[in-house]
C-alpha cells in the first residue's frame, strides 16, 4: 500500500491558496477513486482509503506536516509516500518529480524529512516566486491570479494523473512522460 499525502493547510481562510495545491490533487484523487474515510483524531489528519493507496491531508498545518505523516504511515506499514506540495523555485504550472532531495526552505517538507526521512517521492507543483524575496510567506498563502485560476482545472488534473500512474507504475518512467516544464496555459 502506497500513502499518498498532499500538503496544505486546514481551515476555509487557506482554502484556495497557494500554498494548499497538495490539499487540491488530493481532493481531485478522492473524486476518482471509490475510497472511505478512515481519519481519527490520533492520525491529525483527513485519511481515506481505497484499494490501491491511502490519501492524507494533515491537519496539523503546514510547518508541522511530517508528525500526521509518520502517524499514517506507521498504522498502516505504507511501503512507499508520494506528497504533492508547492513550489517556489519552479513556474507557476510546472509539475516535477523528484525522489529526496533538500527542502529548499519549504516548512512543510522540513517537517517531513525530520519525520520519516528524506526518502519519498516528491511531486513538486511549481506556483512561481514574488519579485521580493521579504513576501515569500504572503505570497504562497494568498490565491492565484485570475489568469492561473484559468489553468488551475487542468493543472490539478494533470498532478493527478501523474500520481495515479504512480501507483502502478515506476515513478521515473511517470516522472519521464508527466513532467510539464511550462505551463501552455498561460499567455
Amino acid at each position: 500500500m502506497k500513502l499518498v499525502v498532499g500538503l496544505g493547510n486546514p481551515g476555509k481562510e487557506y482554502a484556495s491558496t497557494r500554498h494548499n495545491i497538495g490539499f487540491m490533487v488530493i481532493d481531485e484523487l478522492l473524486n476518482r477513486y471509490s475510497n472511505q474515510e478512515v481519519s481519527k483524531s490520533s492520525f491529525q489528519g483527513d485519511v481515506y482509503k481505497s484499494k490501491s493507496a491511502i490519501f492524507l491531508k494533515p491537519l496539523t498545518y503546514m510547518n508541522l506536516s511530517g508528525k500526521s505523516i509518520l502517524k499514517v504511515k506507521n498504522f498502516y506499514k505504507t511501503r512507499q509516500t508520494i506528497v504533492i506540495h508547492d513550489d517556489l523555485d519552479l513556474p507557476f504550472g510546472t509539475l516535477r518529480f523528484k525522489l529526496g532531495g533538500g527542502h529548499g526552505g519549504h516548512n512543510g517538507l522540513k517537517s517531513t524529512d525530520s519525520a520519516i526521512t528524506k526518502e519519498y517521492i516528491r511531486v513538486r507543483m511549481g506556483i512561481g516566486r514574488p519579485k521580493n524575496k521579504g513576501e515569500v510567506a504572503s505570497f504562497v498563502l494568498s490565491s492565484f491570479s485570475k489568469d492561473e485560476e484559468a489553468c488551475l482545472n487542468e493543472w490539478i488534473g494533470k498532478a493527478a494523473d501523474a500520481v495515479e500512474a504512480i501507483l502502478v507504475s515506476d515513478w521515473e518512467n511517470v516522472a519521464s512522460l508527466h513532467s510539464i516544464k511550462k505551463s501552455n496555459c498561460l499567455k
